[in-house]
Parts: structure tokens; sequence; C-alpha cells
């Protein structure tokens, strides 16, 4: 295991100004540390996509930016890569996770990659090195590689000693209402309808299986960014879908939100779960307080509720059957919930 104080510093040292990023439980110490770190600059990316663009411009600014994303993160850079760093020429260290499975595991949206990753970047022109868990000069080497060359490095599990961020860095989010309140009003109202709900990647679809055992639920494992799109699909269709979603959720994919304000008279409400974080991944602040959540879906054709929702009355109280809406609500953090087994996971049908 590496000593991620010692890496940064090595990182700094050999003059990488910023690392853009997209959280990963796998590289959470390393983002941990970053943040900590006034001598490299952190810049979350509201997409991986995004985090390779912004590497771009600043590694033609004469700065040296790394970017760490996850596997599954790696498809979502696959027209930034093809079209702008390999014809431009364009180098700097992209590392990524490589994501597990297990034969059974309901975290289906990693069963692909956890034995493709290699040749998914290959597809793309690139070479990857593993990234040394024990040897602390030949990884910071093989980063130095990656920034020279067409070379991604590959990120395994435990590879960075444990880092948790300063006081200053740490959301106080204790005087919210957790989300699972809210969960199980929705829960209350809802039980055994024929109303669908989809639940986002990461904690939000957990809490669901957890706290709405009696409504009609879809568990998106992956596809982080994709929930709204999906439940615009499912609401065209004809069946009543509300989305729950959360804020970093929100930012990945906003087309979704613009092609979904063209619809107007279908049944789709999209309730934004603000807990002010990426809670999946290590609770780091998502750092979206710049954000109008609510002018950015008005602007895009949904009937908003003017005021963000605090309790879960509120809410209720706010749900309309019909036409396309959009809700904000704030709310606190939950204990970890247990992932929905693989038998409720995969599934290919709404009902």
């Amino acid at each position: 295991m590496l000593d991620t104080k010692v890496f940064v510093e090595g990182l700094i040292q050999r003059g990488y100004t910023h690392l853009c990023v997209v959280p990963c439980s796998f590289a959470k110490n390393l983002i941990n540390e970053a943040i900590n770190n006034e001598s490299i600059e952190y810049v979350p990316c509201a997409s991986e996509a995004v985090a390779a663009s912004v590497a771009a411009g600043l590694k033609m600014s004469a700065k040296h930016p790394i970017v760490v994303v996850q596997s599954s993160g790696v498809t979502n850079m696959g027209s930034n890569i093809t079209s702008l760093l390999k014809p431009y020429g364009i180098t700097f260290p992209i590392i990524t996770s490589w994501r597990t499975y297990n034969e059974g595991d309901s975290e289906i949206q990693h069963q692909h990659l956890a034995t493709e990753l290699p040749k998914l970047i290959e597809a793309y022109g690139y070479e990857h090195t593993i990234l040394d868990q024990e040897d602390m000069v030949q990884a910071l080497d093989q980063v130095d590689r990656c920034d020279t060359t067409f070379t991604i490095g590959i990120l395994k599990k435990d590879t960075f000693s444990k880092v948790a961020l300063l006081k200053q860095h740490q959301l106080d989010l204790s005087a919210l209402t957790p989300r699972s309140a809210f969960l199980k009003a929705l829960h209350n109202l809802y039980k055994k309808s024929d109303t669908l709900f989809i639940g986002t990647t990461g904690n939000t679809s957990r809490e669901m299986y957890s706290f709405m055992p009696e409504t009609n639920n879809f568990y998106m494992a992956g596809n982080m960014g994709g929930a709204l799109s999906l439940g615009l699909g499912g609401a065209l269709a004809g069946k009543k879908v509300i989305v729950l979603g959360g804020d970093a959720e929100f930012v990945m994919h906003m087309g979704g939100l613009t092609t979904a304000g063209r619809y107007k008279d279908v049944a789709l409400t999209y309730i934004l779960f603000d807990n002010e974080q990426n809670k999946s991944t290590g609770g780091q602040n998502s750092y979206q307080s710049h954000v109008n959540y609510k002018g950015i879906a008005k602007s895009s054709g949904f009937n908003v509720v003017s005021e963000s929702l605090f309790t879960p009355e509120a809410l209720c109280k706010s749900l309309q059957e019909e036409g396309l809406h959009f809700l904000h609500v704030k709310c606190g953090v939950d204990d970890e919930t247990p992932r929905p087994p693989l038998d409720v996971v995969k599934v290919k049908e709404f009902v």
C-alpha cells in the first residue's frame, strides 16, 4: 500500500498542478489528500468527459493536470480521447480504478469492464499500466509515463493508505432531515400503486430498497446521470414515473433535462435529493453551491416547485400526478444501507 500523503507530495514535486476528478471509492484517499493539500488544485468535474477536456485545456496552457476517474467513466471519455486527445497529440496522466465483479454480485454495472477494461483502453489507441501498490518511486514514474505517452494508469483497490478529509472540508448536514424520512413518506403514499420509481446510481437505490419495499422500484446500478432519461422513456410509453436523483447525478448529463423538457404532457416527476456530496464514493463535497438546480430545470421546460423542500410533509404536499415536474429536496445522509440483491436489480422490463 502506498502512503497517500507521500504520493501526493511526490506528484507536487514532479510538477503536477491539478487533479481533475470524478470521484471513485477506490481513489477516495487520493482524492481526500488532494482536497486537503493546498499545493495541488482539486478540480471536481461533472463527468469524465468534462474532466478530460478541462485537463486538455490545462495541459495546452502549460499546466500539468492529472485526471482521476473510475473504470465505468472511461467509457464517458471515449469521444474525448478519440476525437481530441489522440488526433491532437495531447497527453496527461489518466488514472482509472479497475472495479471488480464476482459472479452473483448485484453491482452489474462493473461486470463487463471487470475483464474488458484493458481491451477498451487498447481500442482507444492507448497502452495501460497497473499502478504499483508497494514501490512509491515506481508508481510516480508510471504517472510520468502516462504524462508523456498515450498510456492510462490503472488503480486497483487498496492502493492508497487511509486519509480523512480535514475538518474544514467536511460537511455538517446534521440539521437536515435524512433522505430515509422522505423515502418512507413516498412509500406510504405510493405503496402497491403502479407508479414507477427509478433510483439513480449509488446510495439512492440502496436506500430505496431498504425504505420503499412495497413500491414499484427500478434500481439503476450504473449509468450515472441517465436516470431522468430512462424515466422519460417510461413516461413516453404511458407510465407514471418518479425519478429519484442526486446533486452529483443532476449535472453529469444535463441534456436529459432539455430533452425531457419538450414533453409537457407526460406523467414524469424528477425529485432531486441534494445532500451536497458524493456520498457513495467517500462523502466528498460536490462543490455545487453555485448551481441553481431549480432555475436550470425551469429553463429546461419543467414545472418547478419554487421553494426547496426540507420536510417529508412539504414534499408530499407538492407532488402532482400528471405533467412534467421538478422538486428540489435538501436532505441529510443516512448510515450505509445494503445493496439490493441481484434478483431485484437485474430486470429488463418495467412493470
